[in-house]
């Protein structure tokens, strides 16, 4: 059987402290994207990261940083899309991935241009709508609809990564279970 995390990776898209003042319900965003950041690590995903203009907005959250391993990349950017980040396409071809998981800030900007570039690139694309955040929670909806009627798909970082297991007899089903449980406090 074929491993269901080959060729997909997670993107954390700009969940700098400068952007997330202004991001409602902050501390959950940052909860369920740390959970998004160690189950995937868990299970064998690649895990990268964006920052826009750290020099200027700062460095990812270190509340975030704090639950990815040493290795996990971080690209600077300028442009909106994080796929125009500087060596963010030479690792998606390192890691062969073909489908990415999205998470970070804000929906109707960064997560929206960068899931419109890598749907116009042949990339799959899947938004975790628990670890998605905007500045205005009412212009979330109108982009996801808009994305999804171009075969992008929303779901909870959950569904993911419980579709991931596949079964409860997966080596990794007790420490993934431990860690939902934990993420849902």
């Amino acid at each position: 059987m074929p491993d269901p995390t080959q060729h997909l990776g997670l993107l954390i898209i700009d969940l700098q402290d400068g952007f997330l003042k202004a991001i409602p319900e902050r501390e959950a965003l940052i909860r369920r994207c740390c959970f998004a950041v160690q189950a995937a690590e868990l299970l064998g995903v690649a895990v990268a990261a964006s920052e826009q203009l750290p020099a200027k907005l700062g460095s990812t959250t270190a509340a975030l940083t704090r639950c990815w391993g040493p290795n996990t990349p971080v690209f600077e950017k300028r442009a909106f899309s994080t796929l125009e980040a500087d060596g963010l396409h030479r690792w998606i071809e390192a890691n062969q991935i073909d489908h990415l998981l999205l998470a970070g800030i804000e929906t109707p900007i960064c997560v929206y241009q960068t899931a419109l570039q890598a749907l116009g690139e042949d990339i799959g694309v899947t938004l975790l709508n628990d670890c998605i955040g905007e500045r205005r929670p009412e212009d979330r909806p109108a982009v996801l609809e808009q994305l999804l009627a171009m075969d992008a798909h929303v779901l909870p970082s959950e569904t993911i990564f419980y579709s991931l297991l596949g079964d409860a007899g997966h080596p990794k089903f007790r420490e993934f279970t431990s860690l939902a449980k934990a993420a849902s406090k």
